[in-house]
This record gives C-alpha cells, structure tokens and sequence, in this order.
C-alpha cells in the first residue's frame, strides 16, 4: 500500500484534490481524515465510494493525535486491501508537522489566502515533497506566478501543482507523482520529518484561569518594551 500525507489550512480544497485524485488513480484509494471538532467531509467520501475514517482531536494537539493515531489507520488500510492510503489533516494554527520521512508528503493551499502566506506556513508547507495550489483559475497568470514564486520561497525543493478541485484539472499530474509513492507495510520505526509542537503546562491538563500563579511547565512569554 502506497501512503501520501496531505495537510493544509482549512477551507483549501484538501478534499476536492483528494476525491480528484481518487477518480485519476487506478487502485483503490482510501481516506483516514483527521480534524479537531467537526467534519461534513465523510459525506463526500461515501457519496464517491471512497473508504474512509474519521478521527477528531477534541481538546489534543493535532498533530499528537495525528501521531498516536497514523499506525493505526495505515493497519486499517491494510485490512482493507487498500492500493492507496491517504491522511487529510488541518494545519489550523499552520504549524502542523504530520508528514513522515520516507513518505510521500503533499500540501494543499489556496492561492486566494495572500501572497505572503506560504511563508506563514510551518513544516507542512516546508518540508512537503508537492504543494498543489487551488482556486487559481479565479486569478490571473500574473498571480499564479508570483504565488508559486512565493511557494518556491518557502520550498524551493517542493514540486507545485495547481489543481482545480471542481473540474479536475492538474489532478493527472498528482496521480503521476502518487504512484510514485513507496510502497509500506508499518510505519513502525519511521520518523516525522520535523518536531510536533512541544507544550506541556498547567493549560494542557485543562487549567482555565489566566494569572502567573496558574502557569506551570513548560511556558514562554513576550519580553515587551518598557
């Protein structure tokens, strides 16, 4: 089985290039979607016939919850006799890290987001090994450019695709690059390809009141101007 990582902010169009990407393979694609709160996403999935779970992080980080839970989802692709294994996750605070060393890792942005946000954007944009671009059929050429120009500013090692996850265009490419995936059996023993965000305080084991005298553990503060 063939995994690819995709993240990216939410609102991106991860799905729509996900769902694209399924009707561009010809193996068997399957979703494992992780999200915080809520999703209608699983809906969609059915609707194609694409095989797919859904996990919400509730109160976790993100990425811990992605951590703790990808192996998982990699044995329940491979009971599924699936060809292709994909992880969608949200980088909500875009410093998300859920993509792993050895796999194919793919990050989804909108070129409508601003110029300068592929240098907003944490490890999920600059460690991905393809950034595929949306919504660029409602801009200019002109833009286009510079948005990739801006990408490649972040990523100058990343391949950038645009795709248009309503009619499908750009999505032939991306499967090319998926099958190029490497094949995997366990993700035991593999490493993320960059840290997770680290925290460990009074707030992470549920603490609600603001003051110096609730804050304990790991914390960091603003030297502010006098």
């Amino acid at each position: 089985m063939k995994l690819i990582t995709v993240a990216g902010p939410p609102s991106s169009g991860k799905t729509s290039v996900i769902l694209r990407l399924a009707e561009s393979l010809g193996g068997k694609l399957g979703v494992v979607k992780f999200d915080c709160l809520t999703s209608f996403d699983k809906a969609r999935y059915d609707a194609a016939n694409v095989p797919v779970q859904v996990g919400f992080s509730g109160k976790f980080c993100p990425d811990h919850f992605f951590v703790n839970n990808v192996e998982g989802g990699v044995l329940w692709g491979l009971r599924r006799d699936l060809d292709y294994l994909v992880t969608e996750s949200a980088g909500l605070c875009n410093r998300c890290s859920p993509h792993i060393s050895g796999v194919l890792s793919v990050c989804v942005i909108d070129c409508l987001s601003g110029v300068h946000t592929p240098r907003k954007i944490g490890p999920m944009l600059k460690f991905a090994d393809v950034v595929v671009v949306t919504k660029g059929d409602i801009v200019s050429q002109a833009e286009r450019e510079v948005f990739s120009w801006s990408v490649k500013q972040a990523n100058g090692d990343a391949k950038i695709l645009f795709v248009n996850g309503i009619t499908g265009q750009g999505a032939f490419m991306l499967g090319k690059v998926a099958e190029s995936a490497h094949t995997i059996t366990t993700l035991t023993d593999t490493r993320l390809r960059f840290t997770t965000p680290a925290a460990a305080c009074a707030y992470c084991t549920g603490e609600t009141r603001i003051g110096e005298g609730y804050q304990m553990g790991m914390m960091r503060h603003i030297e502010y101007d006098i």
